[in-house]
């Protein structure tokens, strides 16, 4: 196949990287998704790539892994980002998100994209084959994108990174849209253009299926990964072996598999039992190392990898749940008066030691490319409760929610002191974790952890545009979505970027988040574990996963 030439926006792109408008991490996701490869993108900015020297990988060995352990169901449908990491062992991606900001071709092998990102050519990597010997082809591209776009699908969330494919009419892919034009190739023909559809293949609910999925990944087992799935007991554990019936296509690409049994272990929401299970040598890696534990990981000599990252926490209302009998948060100045009574700098430091920066309560972070600087949140404690009660609320009582584990628990609970310190009445409310996570986008007021997505469009459209599947604040702004339509149809960030400041400062005046800080995630390996470092989306990539020789 030839070589794609370099796309102009990309060389633009380059020199604004080159002049120092742009950082080497926006460079790379935004050039990459383009259709340039990695090792393009470095040259076009005179950079060589980075080494990837490290030890020698054994072959063999089981690798143990802290992590929670959810029920698995159809990918598209994922709402943790756990259940990809199990059954990413199988179901594997088009594209993978690298910790440099880049993306990876995986089961493609390239794309292609117009000057106005109104057509992809996607080519399908040559050799694939699913672990039953059929080959993977550009029908099994075509189907699983088709399957994406279906917006009748509860809890389908990748309809919402698809949205620009669907007909919003028939709530389906477009007819014409996704056209598998040989073996090898697919084309994608958008009505508008939309600059984020390469990051939605490598979101974590992208696992591609077969075409005779029925629904349940631990029935089939059909995949085109180096693992099948063995065991998966809820909350306890999730095993995958190495699948030696098949040969995996990847080796010859990537290298691996090395490992023979990759175990998922399940020890609960609180980081004391994950750091005493490292201390037992009962595991051999955390899925992450919050807070202190962190530094206690350091201390029994285990190895640390750190992620800079666009992972938060927002404090969120659902404005149209409904509690004895009145709809408290349909109200702005109720949202925004909660948003007044807080200080997110004494929130970062009360509910996650300090180790992340301040957020300004709009969800778009400054490592994303088109994000906008606002003057500051108004922290106005006075000014809340006068609010408060002009809205008729000043004796309302809000019952805010959180899961029981360490940061999340400590956040919200920094959250409801500041607010009962300026006059509003707040009860608190610990879930556990097993039944948190079943009604986490039904509660009246509740914290939710929101994991990094490349872009800052791509956050506000899963979390915040109307209707959409993860929209757990019920904000249904119709201003709001026509700009955020706007802003997704543009290529250029520092263009997109004018729209973005008016996202922003709707999503600030209509008081949707509390959002206090972006988290710097931190991982744990003990000595002699290979390819477990820590990722921006916490991806674990069992192929790559291995023991020191």
């Amino acid at each position: 196949m030839e070589t794609p030439s370099i796309h102009p926006a990309a060389k633009a792109l380059a020199a604004e990287h080159n002049r120092g408008a742009l950082s080497r991490r926006e460079f790379l996701a935004r050039a990459t998704s383009l259709g340039v490869t990695t090792a393009a993108a470095y040259g076009l900015i005179g950079a060589a790539l980075p080494s990837k020297a490290q030890a020698q990988p054994a072959q063999g060995g089981t690798l143990r892994i802290q992590s929670s352990v959810h029920a698995l169901k159809d990918p598209r449908n994922y709402d943790w980002p756990e259940m990809a990491n199990f059954s990413r062992g199988w179901l594997e991606f088009l594209v993978e998100y690298q910790r440099d900001g880049s993306f990876m071709p995986m089961l493609l092998e390239s794309w292609e994209v117009n000057e106005d990102a109104t057509q992809y050519i996607l080519h399908v990597r040559p050799g694939v084959t699913w672990n039953d010997g059929t080959p993977f082809t550009a029908a099994d591209v075509a189907f699983n994108i088709t399957r994406w776009c279906d917006q009748t699908v509860e809890g389908n969330s990748m309809a919402s990174r698809m949205a620009t494919l669907v007909d919003p009419e028939t709530k389906q892919a477009r007819d014409g849209a996704i056209v598998a034009t040989d073996d090898l190739t697919v084309t994608l023909t958008l009505p508008a253009p939309d600059i984020t559809l390469i990051a939605g293949f490598s979101d974590y609910p992208a696992g591609i299926v077969p075409q005779d999925f029925s629904g349940d990944p631990m029935a089939d087992r059909k995949g085109t990964g180096p693992f099948v799935p063995t065991e998966l007991e809820v909350g306890v554990r999730a095993v995958m072996v190495r699948n030696t019936d098949h040969t995996w296509w990847g080796t010859e690409v990537f290298g691996g598999p090395y490992l023979d049994q990759v175990e998922y272990i399940d020890f609960g929401t609180d980081s004391v039992t994950h750091f005493t299970a490292a201390e037992a040598d009962e595991i051999d890696m955390v899925y992450e190392s919050l807070g202190e534990f962190a530094d206690l990981m350091d201390d029994i000599g285990w190895q640390r990898s750190e992620s800079l990252t666009a992972n938060t926490v927002v404090i969120r209302t659902n404005q149209n749940a409904e509690v004895d009998g009145i709809k408290p948060y349909a109200d702005a100045r109720v949202r925004r008066a909660l948003a007044m009574a807080v200080q997110n700098e004494v929130v970062l430091e009360l509910g996650y030691g300090g180790h992340g920066t301040i957020a300004e309560n709009h969800h778009v972070c400054p490592i994303h490319p088109e994000y906008a600087q606002l003057p500051a949140p108004v922290y106005d404690p006075e000014g809340a409760v006068a609010l408060m009660a002009e809205a008729g609320l000043a004796d309302f009582e809000h019952e805010l929610i959180s899961i029981d584990d360490n940061w999340r628990r400590d956040t919200s609970d920094a959250v409801a002191a500041q607010l009962r310190d300026a006059g509003i009445k707040v009860k608190r409310t610990v879930i556990p974790g097993n039944t948190f996570w079943n009604d986490w986008d039904k509660y009246p007021f509740s914290a939710t952890d929101w994991a990094q997505r490349p872009l800052g469009v791509q956050v506000l459209a899963l979390a915040y545009r109307s209707g959409e599947a993860w929209n757990e604040t019920g904000f249904a702004n119709a201003e709001f979505d026509e700009t955020l339509k706007q802003a997704m149809a543009i290529a250029d960030a520092d263009t997109r970027r004018e729209l973005m400041a008016k996202l922003e400062q709707i999503m600030r005046d209509e008081g949707v988040v509390i959002q206090p800080y972006w988290r710097s995630t931190y991982r744990h390996a003990r000595p002699g574990v290979i390819g477990g470092e820590q990722h921006p989306t916490y991806e674990i990539h069992p192929s790559m996963l291995a023991f020191e020789a």
